[in-house]
């Protein structure tokens, strides 16, 4: 048999799952030759939360990070996450949009886009899957794993049969949750070879419940041809199993790879580094390996950035009532699958279901999804939750595929830009759809103004946010007290000191 295929996912679910999607492209860079030099099957460097944080968080163009990192790694194909019709946000887009998107993301140099639908609804991979074939680059479909009552691993590889007839050119089994158990696993690859020996199969999980590398022993034992991992300290814990750990595991096994260990001991070293720079949107609870993790199920690129959210909602102390709420909303809403936006639309509801009480407070989001406005869900809705649904928004539930009830976009959006003064290519185009705000906000020029001091005091654990309308402070700042000003719409966390 052939040896196993390890990708690299530390440049991007890497450090989405473990340090709130952070990294920045200066941080990459240095790392790129390495990466290129081991004989990855396929490094993951785009999609994601990464173009929400480049424009929301880190002040960069997305498609600019793709340019700088793509020429430093020619031998190794890039590999993005694509969400069918949600692309890389958490609504559905027209079909026109999605297909602006790909064409764009393929010019910047993308080799590979896993697609999947949070739902497992084939219906949002069609447009995606055939825009990316017609860019003559690699469809990666994807079954998004969960457990269930209506979850099986029959159930899984009739959707294999499904992904081979939209003819994908692989299938990737991604397991967002850490939740596939090595024996599961092993039926589910094990059936999908045995029908579709011809389509290449990778198997992705996480460590958040420490099934991870258990499980890719046995998924490698039924066949799989590639599996996820990433590097130290982006590994583990609520990210993909660490590389150099997932070599021990498969030593003397015939199908383990060869890997350079001098490499991946210098790309660790750097990797270091940039933790320690990213320590304030780090938490040593994303390294602990946690059952509980089977009963809720959040993803491990949601939990770094559910623990955040709470925190700035000043809910940090109620992590557990939320976490035990989260089954009782997805059980509702039809037993979906939590990827992202699955995943962010049930923790948000489980969090407004604990602060108000359950179900007196609906997301129009929540709404959406019981309606069917993101597919079909895979087990029946809760009827309340459909009739609450459809009072709170005046809507009724939607037939048919979701998307077919879009009308096209790209001509306003061009439309928009230009009124705007901002350029109307469809780089921009496809961002501004998805993040009005942010992207037009890298656009223009940054206005010269003086500082101005925000009110309040800044948690020094807190991750940096751009203040838009800060306002000043009615008194002078008390010295060695913490503050944000802001200088050019640009943030920074100051301390004050006292000089005489």
């Amino acid at each position: 048999m052939k040896p196993i295929k390890f990708n690299n996912t530390v440049l991007r679910d890497g450090h989405q799952s473990l340090a709130a999607t952070r990294m920045t492209t200066p941080q990459m860079l240095p790392a790129a030759k390495d990466l290129d030099e081991l004989g990855f099957g396929a490094l993951e460097t785009w999609g994601g939360a990464t173009i929400d944080s480049c424009l929301r968080f880190l002040g960069e163009n997305p498609f600019a990070r793709l340019d700088a990192l793509k020429p430093l790694t020619p031998k190794t194909p890039h590999m993005m996450l694509l969400r069918g019709q949600n692309i890389v946000q958490y609504t559905s887009f027209p079909d026109d949009v999605v297909e602006a998107f790909i064409r764009c993301t393929a010019n910047h140099g993308m080799d590979i886009f896993r697609i999947f639908d949070a739902l497992n609804d084939l219906r949002n991979l069609q447009t995606a899957v055939r825009a990316v074939k017609a860019a003559g680059k690699h469809a990666q479909g994807t079954l998004c794993f969960t457990t269930s009552p209506v979850h099986t691993p029959d159930m899984f590889v009739r959707l294999a049969d499904g992904l081979a007839d939209l003819e994908v050119d692989s299938i990737c089994l991604k397991d967002m949750a850490g939740l596939l158990p090595p024996t599961i696993a092993y039926q589910i690859v094990r059936g999908i070879k045995d029908r579709h020996s011809d389509l290449p199969l990778v198997v992705h999980s996480h460590e958040t419940a420490g099934l991870a590398g258990a499980t890719y022993l046995a998924a490698i034992e039924a066949g799989a041809d590639a599996v996820d991992c990433s590097i130290v300290p982006f590994a583990n814990g609520t990210g993909q199993p660490d590389t150099v750990r997932m070599l021990a595991l498969l030593q003397g096994n015939l199908r383990a790879p060869v890997l350079d260990l001098l490499r991946l001991a210098r790309l660790r070293q750097h990797f270091e580094g940039v933790a320690s720079e990213l320590a304030s949107v780090m938490s040593p609870v994303n390294d602990r390996v946690d059952s509980d993790a089977l009963s809720f199920q959040v993803p491990g690129g949601m939990l770094s950035n559910f623990r955040n959210q709470l925190k700035e909602m000043k809910m940090e102390n109620k992590l557990d009532e939320v976490l035990s709420e989260i089954p009782e909303v997805r059980k509702a809403l039809g037993w979906i699958p939590l990827v992202t936006p699955t995943s962010q639309i049930v923790g948000t509801q489980a969090m407004l279901n604990v602060k108000f009480g359950r179900w007196k407070n609906l997301a129009q989001a929540t709404a959406d999804l019981a309606l069917g406005k993101y597919g079909r869900a895979p087990g029946p809705v809760d009827p309340e939750v459909v009739a609450l649904a459809a009072k709170s928004s005046g809507q009724t539930p939607v037939t048919g595929r979701p998307a077919d009830h879009l009308p096209p976009r790209m001509a306003t959006l061009r439309a928009e830009l230009t009124a705007k003064g901002l350029p109307s290519d469809d780089d921009t185009a496809v961002l501004y759809a998805m993040f009005p705000r942010e992207t037009e906000a890298l656009l223009r020029p940054k206005p010269k103004s003086q500082p101005t001091v925000a009110s309040g005091t800044a948690a020094a654990a807190s991750t940096p946010r751009p203040v838009t309308n800060a306002s000043t402070a009615t008194a002078a700042p008390v010295p060695g007290s913490r503050l944000r000003i802001s200088v050019g719409g640009e943030s920074f966390d100051v301390t004050v000191e006292d000089l005489g």
